[in-house]
This record gives structure tokens, C-alpha cells and sequence, in this order.
């Protein structure tokens, strides 16, 4: 029922703004998107975050703001005038829209080769589903699409675009259909700029490591297809421009160099106009749990010519045991944590009389020494530090948690502890089968296995425990210990006395050793 409401909401609303002129909705939709860049603060730290991965480096802080602003503004500018611009017919619309190079994907089309279009969340990018069956009416035309959760909304939406010759393909369904229809001739627009989740591939964009849709690279090397890419900026109050750029798939390319490239190119789109973009989708999105990458079935894929060290940094901040012989035991999860992630950067936060020996570990990239006790003063050392990404909390204190709860880094790892699960929300599990307690070099490894750390890395080569040995070497190991527990208590040495242990102990230290005896005599 509630769907339904909401559906007759949306139908109330596109009637009214399919009444007014498209100018005027473009200032409207302006002045919404102002107030919701004042009004929420979500969208508005996400949309920061995002613009200072992309651009610190090459902006000032303040000229990241006005970016974000402006970019609020344009979003609702163009999605008050989508709603418009889907009841319009084709050469209504094309009376406010230019077109660039449309003749790179008509040339393919014409010789019998299929297309898969690289579309991006820019401008108004629902200009495609209106235009291409106007540009090349004469193969089919798709689209891959993601299903809404309003089974009313979506039915509309697929009736109206049905209506302009576009086919949809619902992305959950299997990509069989799209196949088949590229191997017919026809093209098929994808969007490849959002985060693909744990089936994505890593790869650089903006030099920064994000999930990425192989799906475009796929599909094209399955059907032989060309990868051509498309964008809208925004050029003035409701006028856009469309422009399509060459093919640019390399004969025996691999799908991770094709989706690589991918992402080089729509980079460059954004770059021509960064307000366009989406912003306030988590493009960067940090994975749980396994945000070390080391285990994903795709991985890690650096082009030619981009080594580990031309990435942006993804910082993590390790806080140390309190006592040294912990923090040694660490260091093997440590280890694990640097090599699980090509762009990993790793700082140890310790207290400043163990600090030092952080300094011979050579995958430790910084150190911050707490010289401090107080709580207070940690925080405010921690918040002075570039952003984290990631906090891992080897000690089980209460008071560890609340340091990086207060220091403002989202993602806090480590055990439940001591009454801070609350502070900690990603929690390692424990085995809760019934075990000897184990050594703490496997707690902390356990730790880095949690957040995706490659299980194959020398550090995890332990030996077991010893009640895991068989019974007859546990039993051998048990007697040598009793034997040299035996000559402790008897001075040193071994004993031929027939008393027992304790008696021959108690004998020794009431009568003293030999040395004490000899000097009683003289």
C-alpha cells in the first residue's frame, strides 16, 4: 500500500513538472538542491570526502567546498529536469541538447559491429535512454539497468522508455539477453562509474584503488563488440552537451586492461566538468569486512606504468599493545596487513617507551608515540593526523576504543573486549569450541585474517599449539618437562635418591646445597 502511495506521489509530481517550462524547473531544481546541501549533512561529508580523494591534491580546501556546493546545485537542476525531459518527444529535446561525434558509434554500427557504450552519472545522463534509438534507429537498442524497489515506479519507467524503441535488461536476471543482442548488431549502454561491491575489479581511479564493474570489458570481449564512451555536461540553464568519444578497446586487451582504461576515461570526463558528477555516491566505499583485498576472486589490478607508490595512500592506523613481549607477538599480523593491499599504509600508534622498536619493522610506515597517558590528549594527537580509513585495536581495553571512537575514524577493528562492543563495529569472532588458551601471535593473526588479509602469507605458517600434537609426543614432552622441573628442585642437578621430588626440595632447602654445607664445617 505504501508503494502504491508513493507512485501516485511520483505520477502527481512528473504531471506538474511536465506542465511547467524546463528553464524554470533547471532554477527551481537549483534552489532544492541549495537547501539540501544545507540541510544534510550526510550526503554533503560524503560528497567531501569523495572531492578531496579526487582532487586534494590539486585543490585548496576552500575551492572543494564551492565544488560540492555547486555540484548540489546541478544535481537537482537536472533531476528536476529529467523528470521533464522523459515526456518530451526527441526533437523537443534536441532543440536544447548538442551533439558531438555521434558518427563514431553510427560507423560501427553500419560495418556490423556491435557497440557497448561506457555511460557515467554525468550531467543528466537519462538523456541516452530518450536519444540513441533517434540516433541509430536502425539496430536495437539497450540498456543494463538496476530494478527499482517500487514495483509501481519501475513498471512506469520501463513503459516510458519502451515507448522510445529502448530495450531494458534487468542486470539481476543474467546478462544472456544482452549477449545475444550484441552478437545481432546491436548496442547496449552500460553505467561503470558506481562501486561494484565484492564481484567488482580494483582498480585505479583518480589513482585511488575502487571497485569496478568488469561487466562493459566482458561483454565486449564475449561478442567482439567496440567500447565506445558517452557523456553530458552541463553547459547552461537546461542546454547540455552530449559528446561520444572514439573506440578505444585495443585488440588482445585483457578485461582487466579494457576495465582499467574504463576508468582512465571517465576520469578524464569528470575532469572536464567535476560538478556534474555524482558525488554523493560512495564510490570509494570501504569493504567489510575484508578491506585488505587480498582474498576477492578478481583482486588487484594495476595498469602499465602505475607501481604501488603512485597510488593514494589507504591509511590504516594499528594501535600497539601497551606491553612490549605483546606488541613483538604482533608484529607477524602486522606484516600480514602491509602485504594484503598494494596501497596499504600502515601507522603504529604506541606508547612512547615501546615506540622505538616499531622502528625496526620495515613494514610500519609511521609511528606516532602516545606520550601522553590521559585520554584526552590521544585523541587530540590521533584527530592532528591525516584521516584514517581504518583503526585495527590489537589491546582489548575499553579505553583503546574510546580513543579511536572519539578520534573519529568509521571503521574501528578488533575483539569485543572489555564493555565496548558498541565502540567497535567490526568485531573479530572467537572460537567458542572449547580450547587451551591460545598464543597471542594467533589472536592478533586472526585479527588481520578477519579483515581479508591473504591466509597464505608466511605469517600465518605457524606451528599448532601444543594439546593439538599426538598424544604419544605430548606425553614425551610433558616427562622432559617434569625431569627439568625435577633437577630445578633438586639444585640444579640431577638425583639418585629414591625420595620423592617434594621431599628431596624440602630436604635441600631446610639442610641448604653443598657449597652452604661445607662452609658450616669449616
Amino acid at each position: 500500500m505504501l508503494d502504491f502511495v508513493v507512485y501516485l506521489l511520483y505520477r502527481a509530481g512528473s504531471a506538474i513538472a511536465a506542465a511547467l517550462p524546463l528553464r524554470f524547473l533547471f532554477g527551481v531544481g537549483q534552489f532544492l538542491g541549495l537547501c539540501a546541501w544545507l540541510a544534510s549533512g550526510k550526503y554533503r561529508r560524503l560528497a567531501q570526502r569523495n572531492v578531496a580523494i579526487a582532487f586534494g591534491n590539486e585543490k585548496s580546501t576552500r575551492e572543494l567546498r564551492r565544488l560540492v556546493r555547486r555540484h548540489f546545485q546541478l544535481l537537482g537542476a537536472n533531476l528536476l529536469c529529467s523528470v521533464k525531459l522523459t515526456a518530451m518527444p526527441p526533437n523537443k529535446i534536441l532543440e536544447r541538447v548538442t551533439v558531438e561525434n555521434i558518427e563514431a558509434m553510427a560507423r560501427e554500427f553500419r560495418v556490423g559491429v556491435p557497440v557497448v557504450l561506457v555511460l557515467s552519472h554525468l550531467g543528466t545522463w537519462e538523456l541516452f535512454a530518450q536519444l540513441m534509438p533517434n540516433f541509430v534507429g536502425f539496430v536495437r537498442n539497450a540498456s543494463v539497468y538496476q530494478k527499482l524497489g517500487n514495483p509501481y515506479i519501475d513498471e512506469h519507467v520501463r513503459r516510458t522508455r519502451s515507448q522510445t524503441g529502448l530495450e531494458l535488461f534487468d542486470r539481476q536476471v543474467g546478462f544472456q539477453p544482452v549477449i545475444d543482442l550484441l552478437r545481432s548488431g546491436g548496442g547496449v549502454g552500460v553505467l561503470s562509474d558506481q562501486h561494484a561491491g565484492d564481484h567488482g575489479l580494483w582498480t585505479p581511479f583518480f589513482r585511488r584503488l575502487a571497485s569496478t564493474s568488469p561487466l562493459p570489458a566482458l561483454l565486449a570481449k564475449r561478442t567482439r563488440a567496440a567500447v565506445i564512451a558517452a557523456a553530458v555536461y552541463t553547459t547552461g540553464p537546461a542546454r547540455w552537451r552530449m559528446v561520444f568519444s572514439e573506440r578505444f578497446d585495443r585488440p588482445g586487451a585483457s578485461v582487466a586492461d579494457l576495465t582499467s582504461k574504463i576508468n582512465e576515461l571517465i576520469e578524464h570526463q569528470i575532469r572536464v566538468a567535476p560538478e556534474d558528477w555524482f558525488w554523493v555516491h560512495n564510490r570509494w566505499k570501504t569493504p567489510q569486512p575484508n578491506f585488505l583485498l587480498a582474498r576477492y576472486k578478481r583482486g588487484v589490478h594495476l595498469p602499465a606504468g602505475v607501481s604501488p607508490n603512485d597510488l593514494k595512500p589507504f591509511r590504516i592506523l594499528i594501535r600497539s599493545s601497551n606491553w612490549l613481549g605483546d606488541a613483538v607477538m604482533s608484529v607477524p599480523a602486522v606484516r600480514a596487513i602491509k602485504h594484503s593491499r598494494p596501497d596499504a599504509q600502515v601507522t603504529i600508534a604506541a606508547p612512547e617507551k615501546i615506540a622505538p622498536m616499531w622502528k625496526l619493522i620495515s613494514e610500519v610506515d609511521a609511528i606516532i608515540p602516545l606520550l601522553n597517558d590521559s585520554l584526552f590528549p590521544v585523541v587530540s594527537l590521533l584527530k592532528r593526523q591525516p584521516a584514517f580509513e581504518v583503526t585495527i585495536l590489537f589491546p582489548n581495553s575499553l579505553r583503546v576504543a574510546l580513543e579511536s571512537w572519539l578520534s573519529g575514524i568509521s571503521r574501528r577493528v578488533g575483539y569485543r573486549g572489555h564493555w565496548r562492543r558498541w565502540l567497535v563495529n567490526q568485531t573479530v569472532a572467537q572460537p567458542r569450541k572449547p580450547a587451551p588458551p591460545e598464543h597471542h601471535s594467533i589472536r592478533f593473526l586472526r585479527v588481520a585474517r578477519e579483515c581479508g588479509a591473504e591466509q597464505k602469507h608466511q605469517a600465518f605458517k605457524l606451528q599448532p599449539p601444543m594439546p593439538h600434537l599426538p598424544l604419544r609426543i605430548r606425553r614425551s614432552k610433558l616427562a622432559f618437562a617434569r625431569e627439568q622441573n625435577t633437577a630445578l628442585r633438586n639444585g640444579g642437578y640431577q638425583s639418585d635418591s629414591p625420595r620423592p621430588p617434594r621431599r628431596l626440595a624440602r630436604d635441600h632447602r631446610r639442610n641448604g646445597s653443598c657449597s652452604e654445607r661445607r662452609r658450616r664445617r669449616k
